[in-house]
């Protein structure tokens, strides 16, 4: 696989974590942020997932209108909310276990439109 296809060098032992796009080191980059929130049609979806899990289910929440730091920042209120695992990326917030009820009362309360699966 050539260099131009596989996105270029990503790390180097020298510099440390490489932008992609400029080619830079991640403190010398200077490529534009992306701050703006992805669009959506303004629902939060929320639903258990046990898809590729040998059975064990996360609750997924989806539809966030929030910028990457703020999702992630989100998503580690709810884990600590409800006393468990997961992980945010993709703009996607997985809480392991079942916790659909809970979750879904703490966003209708910030204010968001819900819709539980």
């Amino acid at each position: 696989m050539s260099k131009e296809r596989s996105g270029g060098l990503v790390y180097s032992t020298r510099h440390g974590q490489m932008c992609p796009r400029c080619r830079r080191s991640a403190s010398e980059c200077t490529c534009p942020r992306d701050t703006t929130p992805p669009a959506g049609d303004g629902t939060v979806r929320i639903w258990l997932d046990t898809k590729g899990r040998r059975g064990r289910g996360v609750t997924v929440i989806s539809g966030v209108p929030l910028p990457a730091t703020e999702l992630s920042a989100l998503g580690s209120k709810l884990k600590r909310l409800c006393g468990s695992g997961g992980t945010t990326k993709d703009g996607v917030i997985e809480v392991q276990g079942d916790h659909r009820e809970r979750l879904a009362r703490e966003m209708a309360g910030s204010g968001w439109k819900i819709r539980t699966t």
